[in-house]
């Protein structure tokens, strides 16, 4: 008897054949790692919950860059934890802030490097919240004067790509608008356009020390229920003017990511959270995933979804693997 059906497995055959018709790739301009610049000396903390992360103080900063470098990564994201705090976090826009150090350091070290600055409040405030608060209550436009302050020092430092990630209405109109009167026309915004209240981020919060002293962040960040209203904020900093669009976090989110790819002619950005990072970490440390497989289709399974670029804390990892791939 003559059963007609398809072969799909003659393109299996071998790796070879495989990767001739491979879909996605994973490159290591691909990733963007993100450095958590302590201000302080002869520091490099790991960070518990998650291992082969580490806070690095400026003396450190440059032995950390070399090695960057050398996996083939192009550009990082910086946050900055500094020595003080106070109610407006003014060590985020100071000239002689942390960011703003390491930014001229990276810029003057490594010129070719990307630099991209995080453009937010909540690892400099006392309290801990994203914005100026009165009482327990996070006031929009009080805080955009500060953000667009911030953004403005961290230009005026070298700082390539600008990016908000403090989600107040209006952020990427107030910056843009600060940048272009500041004569930094050219310097792009990454905005976090899509930024959910996800239990994901704890890890990040030990890193960058700026958990919220009070409340949740819930207010101004999504609402994992929703799918259309990251619409509604991403074509608002469209016309708002950001250059480059981020959804976080990544994996519970692939398909707004595919959303924004249809949609939008922008780069779209995933970012690759802490609490993803961590949880791959633990079962690997438990033996019960193997991490490099685990990793690279994680990161592959992004690009697959729509993500142009990945900001990851796995980047060096999957350098190092890709690379023992070829």
């Amino acid at each position: 008897m003559e059963i007609q059906f398809s072969r799909h497995r003659r393109l299996r055959s071998s790796a070879n054949m495989r990767s001739l018709v491979r879909e996605n790739h994973l490159r290591p301009e691909d990733f963007i790692y993100p450095l958590f610049i302590y201000e302080g000396e002869n520091i490099r903390n790991e960070v518990s919950s998650m291992p082969g992360v580490f806070q690095v103080s400026m003396d450190n900063l440059e032995a950390e860059m070399e090695e960057i470098v050398a996996h083939g990564i192009k550009s990082v994201l910086l946050f900055g934890i500094p020595k003080t705090k106070d109610a407006c976090g003014e060590q985020a826009f100071h000239d002689h802030g942390i960011i703003q150090v390491a930014t001229r350091f990276i810029k003057e070290k490594f010129p070719e490097m990307i630099v991209v600055a995080d453009t937010c409040l909540c690892e400099y405030t006392s309290h801990g919240h994203c914005g100026v608060v009165e009482g327990e209550k996070v006031l929009n436009d009080e805080s955009l004067e500060l953000l667009v302050k911030t953004a403005i020092a961290q230009a005026k430092a070298g700082a390539d790509i600008i990016a908000p990630s403090n989600m107040m209405d209006g952020f990427v109109a107030a910056i843009r608008a600060g940048l272009d009167e500041a004569g930094f026309k050219e310097i792009p915004i990454m905005s976090y356009a899509v930024k959910y209240a996800s239990a994901f981020y704890g890890p990040f919060r030990e890193a960058a020390e700026g958990a919220p002293q009070f409340g949740d962040r819930k207010t101004y960040q999504m609402d994992p229920a929703n799918r259309m209203e990251a619409f509604r904020e991403a074509e608002s900093d469209v016309a708002e003017g950001a250059d480059f669009l981020i959804v976080k976090p990544g994996l519970p989110y692939l398909d707004i990511v595919r959303d924004m790819k249809n949609t939008f002619n922008l780069p779209i950005v995933i970012y690759n959270v802490s609490g993803e990072y961590a949880m791959v970490k633990a079962a690997s440390a438990n033996g019960w995933i193997d991490e490099k497989s685990t990793v690279l289709e994680m990161l592959l399974g992004m690009k697959r979804a729509g993500a142009d670029l990945i900001i990851t804390y796995a980047a060096k990892d999957a350098c190092r693997w890709l690379k023992e791939e070829q």
